[in-house]
């Protein structure tokens, strides 16, 4: 997800190391930053998950010349895709799929329907989620 729109959506079946991440860095991330941004630049945020903090993938992403923003610990308030992922679920909160490939079917009809004036505004609402933390002094917030 990216202030310019949504990029595919990757399904992954085994446990997510820091080969696999890189894996999805290189065959998503870059295919679809290169559609959205073409030559300018961007930054990635992530989480501090184990595979997004090791050196190989922070090698990874300097050989790729990708800027990663710093990122405080457990600060899910201030992650744009935490908040698109908190609609989903309100969006498919009443829906009963009776399967993994019927939930699959839902997520991916969900994120097919994700605008760029979305992404955009979740981005944009970044700021007020920042004063928010800071007002409330690192807890937690309605965000």
């Amino acid at each position: 997800m990216t202030s310019a729109g949504a990029g595919p959506l990757c399904f992954i079946k085994s446990r997510v190391n820091a080969a696999v991440y890189q894996e999805i860095l290189e065959h998503f991330m870059l295919p679809s930053t290169d559609e959205l941004y073409g030559d300018a630049d961007f930054i990635v945020q992530q989480d501090l998950a184990p595979a997004h903090t090791a050196q190989s993938t922070k090698t990874w992403f300097n050989d790729h010349e990708v800027i990663v923003l710093d990122w405080p610990a457990n600060s899910p308030d201030l992650n744009p895709l935490e908040n698109l992922w908190g609609i989903a679920k309100r969006k498919m909160r009443d829906m009963r799929q009776n399967n993994a490939m019927e939930l699959k079917a839902a997520i991916e009809a969900f994120w097919s329907s994700i605008t760029p004036h979305q992404c955009h505004r979740l981005i944009a609402s970044m700021p007020c989620h920042i004063e928010a933390v800071i007002n409330a002094k690192g807890a937690q917030t309605k965000y």
